[in-house]
């Protein structure tokens, strides 16, 4: 496929529009969602925006907004195309526009699952083992936006003990929030917060940062050395995030899209490594359905 896109791109100028239902689609944005910096999102999803511009004839840029809720307005806006959310950014564009995005895909673990988990760290050296030995200590939280880096830590870790709550001074010393992912695994390893949330499939070798996930990213890229910070706490699973596009995109346009990001790991696993945060089987597809839970729950947290 890469011979085949190369070739594509190198022969054959890009056509102003593609026109499908009688809708024409000059251009095609993807967003990014934040969990590390910006130029390394670019990076990984290079590979997608060259495929997409040779799928669709028509210029395909990426945006990396700095946090969630760029991505979430884009998409809302019309201003985003497709993106990869996080189940809980879904549901934030849902609550608002039931209408702008389509679920079409969703990534696989090597299992066959689904399923990720939100995982409390901290640094091996600091003594922290649990989250009781966090009382009086600053925790660290990705965005607001983020399913495993906010939503559900704030609903199950207050479950886990009474005494528990997500307020600054209460039980934690300090709940704040570190901008994304790979800034609370940074923060962590370096000693600025005590401990943090970030996601993971769980699956894997620990030293590894797991088989996908910002753990994962953050061991490839450099950032942190597996050995030096400690598992303090697991959520049940959380549903993967899904791939949306958006609704008022004409269905070939849409089906298109979906065929070669379905494909993507078949066609060029080293994309799909880029693109999916790790080790994994692909995307397969997904409906709304799978995402009811986390939409009551975002519904509920915001009354």
């Amino acid at each position: 496929m890469k011979n085949l896109i190369a070739a594509a791109l190198a022969t054959t100028a890009l056509t102003s529009a593609v026109v499908a239902e009688g809708h024409a689609v000059t251009e095609f944005r993807i967003g990014i969602l934040g969990g590390e910096n910006a130029q390394d999102r670019m990076n990984s999803h290079e590979c997608l925006r060259a495929y997409t511009q040779a799928e669709l004839g028509v210029e395909t840029r990426l945006f990396a907004p700095a946090d969630y809720n760029g991505v979430i307005q884009g998409l809302l806006g019309g201003t985003l195309d497709m993106a990869w959310l996080g189940a809980s950014s879904y549901a934030a564009v849902y609550l608002q526009d039931p209408e702008a995005v389509e679920p079409v895909l969703v990534k696989i673990n090597l299992d066959g699952s689904y399923g990720y988990h939100s995982i409390g760290f901290a640094r091996v050296d600091s003594g922290v083992t649990s989250l009781a030995d966090m009382q009086g200590k600053v925790f660290g939280f990705g965005d607001p936006n983020s399913t495993s880096g906010y939503l559900i830590p704030s609903i199950e870790i207050p479950q886990a003990a009474a005494s528990i709550t997500m307020e600054s001074g209460e039980y934690f010393g300090e709940v704040k929030f570190t901008g994304g992912h790979e800034q609370t695994i940074v923060a962590v390893a370096n000693g600025d917060i005590d401990g943090g949330v970030t996601w993971a499939d769980g699956q894997g070798a620990w030293e590894d940062g797991y088989n996908s996930g910002a753990l994962r990213k953050a061991v490839d890229a450099g950032l942190v050395d597996m050995n030096d910070i400690v598992e303090i706490w697991r959520s049940k699973p959380i549903p993967e995030g899904p791939v949306v596009l958006r609704t008022s995109l004409p269905q070939d346009v849409k089906d298109r899209m979906t065929t070669l990001v379905d494909g993507l790991f078949e066609a060029d696993p080293e994309c799909a490594y880029g693109v999916a945060a790790g080790d994994s089987l692909g995307f397969d597809p997904i409906t709304h359905e799978a995402y009811v839970s986390i939409v009551e729950a975002r519904r509920a947290k915001s009354n």
